[in-house]
C-alpha cells in the first residue's frame, strides 16, 4: 500500500506555505559572502530585541534544564497590566500563526466558510483548508479591505472572519471605525478576528476592548516577531473574552512556547521605549525606501506596516535577480505579480536594497 494512501485525504490536496530563504543558502546559491547579503524579505525588525529582552533571554538560559512555565503565568500577567485585562483573557502561541490554528481546531468543522480578503496572510486560507472549511475571499481592488464588501459574502455557513490590519502584504489598514461598524453587524454566531501583527506600528491601534466589553465575539492576535524583534523564538499571543480563550487553551498543546522565549518576550514588555525608538525608525525607513522609488519613477503602495509594497512589473524576475546581486526581497502570489515586497532595514541596508533595484531595471525591461 501507497503510505499516502493512509493520510486524511484533505492533507494530499494541502498547499504549504513557503518561507523566503535564509542568509546562508543564498550566500551558498549565488556564491556571494554571508556578510554582504541584504535580507529585506521577512518584515523582521533590522533593530533586534531590546536589550533588556536579551539580558532575560540570557538569564533564562541557566535553567533550559527545566521545563517552562505550561501555563505562561507570568507573561499573561504582564500582558493583562499593559493591556489592562485580565490574565485570563490572553492565550500564549508558538508565534501568533499558532493560534490562528487554534481557532480553526476550535471553531471550524467541514463545510463552514471563512471569510478574508484575496491578498491577506496565506495562513488563512491553509488552516481553513486544513480543517475542511472553505476559503471565501473578499476581492481587494485597492489592495485593501473593503469591509462594505466583505458583509455581502457572510453566510449562514459562516463561521470565522480574519481581518489583518494592517495586512500583510499590502500594508494597508483598516479604521477602527470601520472595523467597529462591520463588527456591530456580523451575527452573533460569528466570530471575528483581527490580526494586529503590526498594530505596534500605528501611532493608534484600534481598542478591542470597547469591542469585548460590548460582549462581541472578538479575538485579538499579536506577536513579538516584529518590533519586538524575536522572530526567532517564535512567540506571540490572543486575547479575548474569557469564554473563547477558555475555549483555545483546551485545544492548545502543552509546554508550547519555550522558556527562553516566555522570558524574552516579558521583559520585552517592561522596554516601551524600544519600542517607540523601532517605530520612529521604521517610519524613517518607510520614508527612505519611498523617496528612493520616487527617484527612478517606481510607483509604490502606502504602508502601516514595517514594508514597502513595490510596482516594479515582472515581480518575480526581479525578485530573482535581486538574489543573484545579494538582495532577498519577497516575490508576490497570484494578482499581486506586478509587485515586490521590501522590508524595512537599517539605512545601509535600505540604500543598498533601493541601488540593486535601480540597477536591475533595464534587465526587467529587456525581458518584458
Amino acid at each position: 500500500m501507497n503510505i499516502s494512501q493512509l493520510a486524511n485525504p484533505r492533507i494530499l490536496e494541502q498547499p504549504t506555505y513557503q518561507p523566503g530563504k535564509p542568509i546562508e543558502e543564498v550566500a551558498r546559491e549565488q556564491g556571494i559572502d554571508p556578510r554582504d547579503i541584504c535580507k529585506l524579505a521577512s518584515n523582521e525588525n533590522p533593530w533586534g530585541a531590546s536589550p533588556v529582552a536579551l539580558s532575560a533571554a540570557h538569564s533564562a538560559l541557566q535553567s533550559v534544564h527545566r521545563y517552562p512555565d505550561g501555563s505562561s503565568l507570568a507573561l499573561r500577567e504582564k500582558l493583562a497590566s499593559h493591556h489592562k485585562l485580565s490574565p485570563d483573557q490572553f492565550i500564549i502561541g508558538n508565534g501568533s500563526n499558532e493560534i490562528i490554528e487554534l481557532i480553526g481546531h476550535v471553531f471550524l468543522s467541514e463545510g463552514d466558510e471563512v471569510v478574508f480578503g484575496e491578498y491577506a496572510f496565506v495562513v488563512y486560507k491553509l488552516v481553513s483548508l486544513l480543517m475542511g472549511a472553505k476559503p471565501v475571499c473578499s476581492p481587494m481592488p485597492d489592495l485593501k479591505h473593503d469591509l462594505k464588501q466583505m458583509k455581502t459574502l457572510i453566510t449562514e455557513r459562516t463561521k470565522v472572519v480574519f481581518l489583518p490590519s494592517p495586512n500583510n502584504p499590502t500594508g494597508t489598514s483598516n479604521t477602527e471605525e470601520e472595523i467597529f461598524t462591520f463588527v456591530r453587524d456580523l451575527p452573533d454566531n460569528i466570530i471575528f478576528c483581527l490580526d494586529e501583527a503590526y498594530a505596534e506600528y500605528l501611532e493608534q491601534a484600534p481598542d478591542l476592548r470597547v469591542l469585548l466589553r460590548e460582549g462581541k465575539k472578538v479575538i485579538g492576535l499579536r506577536t513579538f516577531s516584529k518590533i519586538y524583534g524575536l522572530a526567532g523564538l517564535r512567540i506571540g499571543y490572543g486575547y479575548g473574552c474569557t469564554e473563547v480563550i477558555e475555549l483555545l487553551q483546551q485545544a492548545r498543546q502543552p509546554f508550547n512556547t519555550n522558556a527562553i522565549a516566555l522570558a524574552a518576550a516579558t521583559a520585552s514588555l517592561e522596554d516601551q521605549n524600544w519600542v517607540r525608538e523601532c517605530r520612529r525608525k521604521n517610519k524613517q525607513g518607510l520614508e527612505q525606501l519611498q523617496d528612493a522609488c520616487d527617484r527612478i519613477n517606481l510607483p509604490w503602495i502606502p504602508s502601516d506596516a514595517n514594508f514597502l509594497l513595490i510596482e516594479i512589473g515582472d515581480g518575480y524576475k526581479a525578485f530573482q535577480e535581486l538574489q543573484a546581486i545579494g538582495v532577498i526581497t519577497r516575490p508576490m502570489p497570484k494578482g499581486l505579480e506586478k509587485y515586490v515586497r521590501v522590508s524595512v532595514g537599517t539605512t545601509n541596508e535600505n540604500e543598498m536594497a533601493m541601488a540593486a533595484i535601480e540597477k536591475i531595471i533595464p534587465l526587467l525591461k529587456n525581458s518584458a
